[in-house]
């Protein structure tokens, strides 16, 4: 349900943006700012995560403020206000990540990470999924009923009770053991009884994930001590996942500019994402089975090639062939977009987890996640930059020219290591 609402808001975001004046600029700086909110969110909490052995305190979180975001959003009415409230949005859903990928594989044999990640990817793509169809749905329905900006602000408040009702779910179905003793309960409660001078400071510094432990959590980390800690073959594979991250974004940061400049009408621009999206959700237990069983490097290695060569093809097909022929195309091209994306997502979620010891998994996870988000918005903010200086078979040229380095780059490393 947590991922059925953020994918409605994925795209019902930026469309009411621009429902309350926002630009082509504005609209870009959406996508870029989510990217760089998650960023601390997903270091911070995988960190803790990792540290603290706890884990559903963190997903109650993330659902009780997306649904807070989301409930919000109807109230606010400049684009501004929205990208910031937006910002804060990502900045939880990138942060859950990496602590979603820590509960699926508790007690999990090595052997059966990438089928967990699998069906981790699964119910997320498909809870996206629905929501996109849903704001379609919703959208239809209420076409003739209201206007457009009563229709995005009516439907915030369905993606708000779906976060509810995702946080309800965690609470009743994923009860997680205290880790703390009684002997340790009883120290802990001398020390806070007896020591003089904490006021009414002390209830705070008891709160295991309150802004002041947040704070110091995050001084904490430090470019020397991830050096010190992360092996070498883990540094080489993050620096080719964020390049990866970017060459992706150089596509799909301008995409949408594209597809609406090219003729496509709204209804079928949502079309390719959902085909998009479907092939993802489609894929991710395949996927799943095939890295158990084949190496995780050959089979990134393919998936990045299939975007090679979608990306530019997406240029050339939908503006040579005709109109209702380049359709189909496309939505051919996204589809298989979509399926390598379901192999990418599985695999490289694997190899960041098996090049990590256990103690700091959670730390490399949520720094995996980081730095994607970090390329993203790099990326997003060069292809718009590119597309506008060069056009758009350029710059999904050089988008696949990027992705094409790291596949290299990628079947290289496996080589090496075999």
């Amino acid at each position: 349900m947590g991922y059925a609402a953020v994918g409605a808001a994925s795209l019902l975001v930026p469309l009411y943006a621009i429902e309350l004046g926002a630009d082509a600029f504005l609209v870009g700086l959406l996508a870029a700012t989510a990217a760089v909110a998650g960023v601390p969110g997903a270091i911070l909490w995988g960190k803790l995560a990792g540290r603290t052995g706890r884990r559903r305190p963190f997903v109650l979180v993330a659902l009780a403020a997306t649904a807070v975001v989301l409930a919000t959003m109807p109230l606010l009415d400049g684009p501004w206000s929205v990208l910031a409230a937006n910002a804060v949005l990502w900045f939880f859903v990138a942060a859950t990540a990496p602590v979603l990928n820590l509960i699926v594989v508790a007690g999990v044999p090595e052997k059966a990470w990438e089928g967990r990640f699998a069906r981790l990817n699964a119910i997320q793509g498909y809870g996206w999924l629905g929501g996109l169809l849903g704001g379609a749905l919703w959208t239809a329905l209420t076409a003739r009923a209201m206007p457009t900006l009563v229709a995005h602000r009516s439907f915030f408040l369905v993606t708000a009770a779906a976060a509810l009702l995702g946080l309800v779910t965690v609470r009743g179905y994923y009860p997680e053991q205290s880790r703390v003793t009684e002997r340790r309960f009883r120290t802990v409660y001398r020390r806070m009884t007896r020591r003089r001078g904490w006021g009414s400071g002390r209830y705070v510094r008891a709160v295991p994930f309150g802004p002041s432990r947040l704070y110091w959590a995050l001084r904490t980390v430090r470019v020397e001590g991830i050096r010190d800690r992360f092996s070498p073959a883990l540094g080489r594979y993050l620096a080719v996942a964020t390049l990866f991250f970017g060459g992706f974004s150089l596509f799909f940061g301008p995409l949408p500019a594209y597809l609406t400049g090219a003729g496509y009408g709204t209804g079928e621009v949502f079309l390719l994402f959902v085909v998009s999206s479907a092939g993802s959700a489609a894929t991710y237990e395949l996927a799943g089975r095939l890295a158990a069983t084949h190496d995780v490097r050959v089979l990134q290695t393919g998936a990045l090639s299939i975007r090679v060569v979608a990306f530019p093809l997406v240029v050339l097909l939908g503006g040579v062939l005709p109109a209702e022929v380049g359709l189909v195309a496309v939505a051919a091209l996204f589809a298989a977009i979509g399926v390598s994306w379901a192999v990418i997502a599985v695999t490289a979620t694997g190899l960041v987890t098996r090049l990590t010891p256990e103690p700091i998994r959670g730390e490399a996870l949520g720094l995996y996640a980081a730095l994607g988000g970090l390329g993203g918005a790099v990326g997003s903010a060069a292809g718009g930059a590119l597309a506008e200086v060069a056009g758009y078979l350029v710059t999904f040229g050089v988008a696949g020219g990027v992705v094409l380095v790291t596949a290299v780059l990628v079947f290289g490393s496996g080589r090496t290591t075999a």
